[in-house]
């Protein structure tokens, strides 16, 4: 049997604050069209059941055209059970009609029968977070995997989930994909979200895929975000120019039209910086959807001017300059010696 393991779709929620109207709409929508995508992947493979482990929704009131949205997709596609899950954001009234393909949960253990595969779980209050695993029981002859949505060594308790012969644990909550050993049958899987809403999703967004078969369970992450969010730090010390730093840009992180960018420009410049930021930006626009970016650099320092200075500064300048050591080693070892004279952090 396989099955698809989605989480924290989050339709009807906003986008950065930082993001233009235009592009906005664009990743608003992008969170509809990604989850009918992953249906219409369900089908192509032949898969029969997504798990959704919760904030299907953003909130427990969502918008009309994202209920009448999600409705729509599930009473279209009959033939796959769609095993929703609430989480903390749809916790209540967020799903309403009673569709026979929306399989739903409670408060207490449901279990669906797929066969040899028992999927199971439970949604989490604060009257059941301290009786979740002493209410599960499993067969140990069963495949079983179980939904639930929460934080690890938060409303989940790893330690009393072991040894209950889960094999697959399917989390919502977390927006990144992760997965570790549960125990030594089974494992946790955090799906992570379908797709990034901010800069504070980056990486890749998708699902999991999962192949359950004879006591054994594969699963595998599927990218399957319409674009990433990505976060850079560039360092342009020794650019002669906005256009130099741009170019610099494009070939370290190698911008893609469909994604969206923030990037921070790091380092030691020697040149006018006014507008700096804004002039790079204006290069690298035209390479994605979207790019931000930040001025971080700071005005190369002149040592020299401390050669003849009769201060502790002046002194170590001096014996530096004077060294054997190359002329970029000097320039670094005064750097570091003048950040740490200003007790500033020094990077390795």
């Amino acid at each position: 049997m396989k099955f698809l393991h989605s989480a924290d779709i989050h339709l009807g929620a906003k986008t950065d604050s930082r993001f233009p109207k235009d592009v906005a709409e664009k990743i608003k929508a992008d969170m509809r069209t990604t989850f009918l995508e992953m249906v219409n992947y369900a089908n192509e493979n032949d898969i029969c059941v997504i798990l959704l482990c919760g904030d299907v929704f953003d909130s427990d009131n969502p918008f009309k055209k994202d209920k009448e949205f999600f409705y729509g997709v599930v009473k279209n596609n009959p033939r796959i059970d769609f095993l929703y899950l609430k989480g903390n954001h749809d916790v209540s009234g967020a799903v309403e009609e009673d569709i026979p393909n929306l399989k739903r949960f409670s408060d207490t253990w449901t279990v669906y029968d797929y066969g040899e595969v028992k999927i199971g779980g439970i949604e989490i209050n604060r009257d059941n977070v301290s009786s979740l695993s002493s209410t599960l029981h499993l067969r140990a002859e069963d495949t079983n995997v179980i939904m639930m949505h929460g934080q690890i060594d938060g409303d989940i308790n790893l330690a009393g989930l072991r040894d209950k012969n889960i094999d697959y644990l399917a989390l919502g909550h977390l927006h990144s994909y992760s997965f570790g050993n549960l125990d030594g049958r089974g494992i946790y899987v955090y799906s992570g979200c379908l797709s990034g809403h901010g800069f504070d999703e980056t990486g890749k967004k998708g699902f999991v895929e999962v192949e359950a078969q004879g006591g054994t369970v594969k699963h595998k992450f599927v990218p399957f975000a319409k674009r990433e969010i990505i976060e850079a730090e560039v360092d342009v010390t020794g650019v002669s120019d906005y256009f130099t730093a741009a170019t610099k840009v494009n070939d370290e992180v190698k911008l893609k039209r469909s994604d969206v960018y923030r990037i921070e420009l790091v380092g030691e410049t020697d040149f006018d910086k006014d507008d700096f930021a804004e002039d790079v930006e204006r290069i690298l626009s035209g390479s994605c959807m979207y790019v931000s970016v930040k001025d971080k650099t700071r005005k190369k320092a002149d040592f020299t001017v401390y050669e003849n200075d009769p201060s502790l500064k002046g002194e170590f300048v001096r014996t530096v300059l004077n060294s054997d050591l190359s002329d970029e080693d000097k320039l670094k070892v005064i750097s570091y010696g003048f950040k740490a004279l200003k007790g500033e952090r020094l990077e390795r």
